[in-house]
């Protein structure tokens, strides 16, 4: 049984060494990742996202969707309430309550996720009890 565990052992760490990837620093400071098929690519390069993906195109006539209000009077005692979410959203992205658009609810009294147009930028922010934080991020 030991010796099966160390060849095992052995074939793991001869498996991570062999491999011969390398990452670099170029002279801009940008991380370059060098692999062993002797191609390259950078790491620190954003990936680009169509413009369309992240603007709003709201219509004329567009109306915020209805909330559940008993919710919303159960959320009124840890500042969690629309408004408070709105002031958040209006924070983070420097820009007045009134430039934030409530565009969609999937809301529950522990748990939700709201979908908005935050000065023309679509973002979503969660809700768990009483913390609010934008989707995606850890702190």
């Amino acid at each position: 049984m030991k010796t099966l565990f160390l060849l095992l052992l052995f074939f793991i760490s001869y498996i991570s060494f062999s491999q011969n990837n390398h990452i670099v620093k170029t002279e801009e400071g940008r991380r370059v990742w060098l692999k062993a098929d002797f191609t390259w690519e950078y790491i620190d390069e954003e990936k680009l996202v169509a413009a369309t993906d992240k603007r709003c195109n709201l219509a004329q006539d567009f109306v915020e969707p209805a909330l559940n209000s008993k919710i919303q009077s159960q959320l009124k005692k840890g500042r969690a309430m629309m408004d408070d979410v709105k002031k958040k959203v209006a924070k983070d992205y420097d820009c007045n309550v009134e430039d934030v658009i409530l565009l969609s609810v999937s809301e529950q009294k522990v748990k939700a996720v709201y979908h908005f147009c935050a000065n023309g930028t679509k973002v979503t922010y969660k809700r768990n009890g009483h913390a609010i934080i934008e989707s995606g991020k850890l702190f």
